[in-house]
C-alpha cells in the first residue's frame, strides 16, 4: 500500500510532510507507518526514506487547523535511527518553515501578494508559530535564493516567529525557578541553565565544564556521553521525566554555551569573535547538531534576556533583543521582542523537493487507516 508524502527542506533539515487526511489520527498507528517508511530500525535507513540522521529523519502530519486564529495544524516526529522508535515529545522550527511554505504550495492558506502568512499549530506541544512566504506577485515560488547558515543551497525565503514561546513545555521560562544551578552528573558539578522557550533545553556553560562552546564536530562527538547525561539528569530536575524513567534523547535538548572566539565553520568560512554574540553546538538526539536547531535558538534567545543564565553571562549582549549565535555552520541571528519574550523571530529559507507515494508494508496500514 502507498501513503502520499512531500518532502521539503527547512533551513538546515529535510523533513517528509504526510497529509492528515490520508493518515489515521491515532499516534502508535502513525508511529507503525512511519518506522516502517523510514527503516527506521536500521541505523543506516537503507531500506526506506530516511536519511540517517537526525536532521533528515523528520516528518510531520499537516492539515487544516479548526482553531480560530490557526491555519495549519502539525504533529512533529523524530523519527528513531536505528531504533524502531519515534519520539513525539518535542518540536522543530525547521520543519515548521517547510510546512508553511508547503501550506502556501498546496493551497492549504490564500495567496497573498508579496507575502502569504500562515500560522501554524504544533500539535505536540501547543506552540503556535506565525510564518510569512514570499509569494511576489500572488503566486508560488518553486526556487529562490535565500541562504541559511548551514548550506550553500538558495530557498524561498520564510519568516518564522514563535508567538509567545516560554513554558510550553512545563509552565515557566525558568522550569526551576533558578537562572542558573548546578548540576551533579556523575562525578562533573555542571553549571546550567534549565530553560523552557520554543522547546526545553538545558545549557551548560562550556568554560566551567572546561570546554569552549566552539568545539568543531568532530570534537563534539566526544562530548555526546557526558551531554546525553547531563540531558538525561536534567529532564528529572525540569519536571519532563520521574526519576528511575528509561531517559529518552529528545527533551530537553542539550548543548554547551560560551564566549565568542574565532573559529571556522563546517562549510570553511572563518568567523571572527567579533561577529558574533555567543557560542553554542548542541545535540540533535545523540548527534553534534550540524548547524542549531531553531527551538534551541528561542530557548537560547529567550535565556539572553535573564540575567544570571549561562547565555546572558557568555554573551556580549545580555539582555538585548536581538542576539547573533555562533554555530558549526555560521551566524544565526535571532530577535527578541516583547517581555517573556513575546515573540522571537528568525529568517529562514525552504524549498520543495519532491511529492512521492511511499510504499509501506501492509501490516504498517492497519485496516481504521
Amino acid at each position: 500500500m502507498h501513503v502520499p508524502a512531500t518532502l521539503v527542506r527547512g533551513g538546515t533539515s529535510k523533513c517528509w510532510l504526510f497529509p492528515q487526511v490520508h493518515m489515521p489520527a491515532d499516534r502508535d498507528r502513525i508511529e507503525r507507518i512511519l518506522v516502517d517508511a523510514y527503516g527506521a530500525a536500521d541505523p543506516v535507513q537503507l531500506d526506506g526514506i530516511g536519511g540517517a540522521t537526525p536532521t533528515t529523519s523528520k516528518a510531520a502530519v499537516v492539515g487544516a487547523s479548526a482553531h480560530d486564529g490557526v491555519d495549519i495544524d502539525y504533529l512533529f516526529a523524530q523519527v528513531g535511527i536505528g531504533t524502531g522508535t519515534v519520539e513525539w515529545g518535542s518540536n522543530c522550527g525547521n520543519c515548521a518553515t517547510a510546512i508553511a511554505l508547503y501550506a502556501v504550495a498546496e493551497g492549504l492558506v490564500p495567496l497573498r501578494d508579496e507575502r502569504t502568512p500562515v500560522v501554524m499549530r504544533n500539535i505536540n506541544t501547543g506552540a503556535v508559530l506565525e510564518a510569512e512566504v514570499d509569494t511576489p506577485g500572488g503566486r508560488v515560488q518553486e526556487f529562490g535564493d535565500r541562504t541559511v547558515p548551514g548550506t550553500l543551497a538558495g530557498g524561498v525565503p520564510v519568516g518564522l516567529a514563535f508567538r509567545h514561546p516560554s513554558g510550553a513545555a512545563t509552565g515557566r521560562l525558568l522550569p526551576t525557578g533558578r537562572p542558573a544551578e548546578v548540576l551533579p552528573v556523575g562525578e562533573r558539578s555542571l553549571a546550567v541553565s534549565m530553560v523552557d522557550a520554543g522547546a526545553p533545553v538545558v545549557l551548560v556553560d562550556a568554560l566551567r565544564a572546561e570546554r569552549t562552546g566552539a568545539e568543531t564536530l568532530e570534537q563534539m562527538r566526544t562530548e555526546v556521553p557526558w551531554l546525553r547525561a547531563a540531558r538525561h539528569a536534567a529532564a528529572i530536575r525540569m519536571g519532563l521525566a520521574e526519576p528511575g524513567a528509561a531517559p529518552g534523547d529528545a527533551v530537553p535538548k542539550v548543548g554547551l554555551v560560551g564566549s565568542p572566539v574565532a573559529y571556522t565553520t563546517t562549510l570553511g568560512e572563518h568567523v571572527g569573535a567579533h561577529e558574533y554574540d555567543v557560542s553554542v553546538r548542541m545535540l540533535s538526539m545523540n548527534s553534534p547538531h550540524p548547524a542549531i536547531g531553531l527551538t534551541s535558538a528561542v530557548a537560547v534567545a529567550a535565556a539572553n534576556l535573564v540575567e544570571g543564565t549561562v547565555v546572558a553571562e557568555a554573551s556580549t549582549v545580555g539582555g538585548r533583543g536581538v542576539l547573533r549565535i555562533g554555530t558549526p555552520a555560521g551566524v544565526l541571528a535571532v530577535e527578541s521582542s516583547g517581555t517573556g519574550p513575546d515573540r522571537v523571530t528568525v529568517a529562514r529559507a525552504a524549498r520543495v523537493l519532491c511529492q512521492a507515494r511511499i510504499l509501506v508494508r501492509d501490516r504498517a496500514l492497519p485496516a481504521a487507516a
